[in-house]
């Protein structure tokens, strides 16, 4: 005797939540409620947005620019799939005006995801469902482990193009025009790692 065939959620059945109890993600036709974010997570989370900030501007200048950034806010990638990634970013060549609304539609060219308790989750399935759609750049960053990972899209699937840890110091894609000292994702002070 085979066990019914599950019913799939769709974006209706996550925006049928009220949106302040949503913090919820669709992955793969699943409503997951995203778990806690812990003191770690919130940290690296702060610290990389503000990592990222000088590339929000206008490109052109002196400074890197081009991008436009936002945190916590979802992404609907398709009608089984809409997500929450920690950190978010779109070439602004694609996306002239500022992102507004939930969900966005446009697909994000860099995503990051900072390991908490729902790791197995953005190591496995959203990872999956961010190369099927196309993301250019993944980035997932694990407090756990004071360790940041770097992804680049190819066919074949994510390519892993940079390690590092605490104590390092990098240059990583898409960002790669200003360093990053990896220890100050987890609490360093900037000049720990040079």
């Amino acid at each position: 005797m085979t066990a019914p065939a599950k019913k799939r959620s769709t974006l209706d059945d996550l925006f049928a939540i009220p949106e302040g109890q949503r913090r919820h993600e669709l992955i793969d036709g699943e409503v997951v409620e995203k778990g806690a974010a812990s003191a770690e997570h919130g940290g690296a989370q702060r610290r990389l947005s503000a990592y990222v900030d000088p590339f929000e501007r206008r490109p052109g200048g002196r400074a890197p620019g081009g991008w436009w950034f936002v945190t916590e806010v979802e992404v609907s990638f398709d009608d089984r799939n809409a997500f929450r990634p920690d950190v978010t970013g779109w070439r602004r060549d694609r996306m002239p005006e500022r992102p507004r609304g939930s969900p966005i539609e446009l697909r994000p060219d860099w995503v990051c995801e900072i390991l908490s308790t729902n790791r197995r989750n953005d190591l496995v399935r959203k990872k999956r469902a961010y190369h099927r759609h196309g993301v250019p750049h993944s980035w997932i960053v694990d407090p756990a482990e004071e360790s940041l990972t770097v992804y680049r899209w190819a066919n074949e699937g994510y390519l892993e193009v940079l390690v590092a840890e605490r104590g390092e110091r990098v240059r990583a894609e898409p960002f790669e025009a200003i360093p990053l000292s990896v220890g100050v994702l987890f609490g360093d002070e900037e000049d720990e790692a040079e």
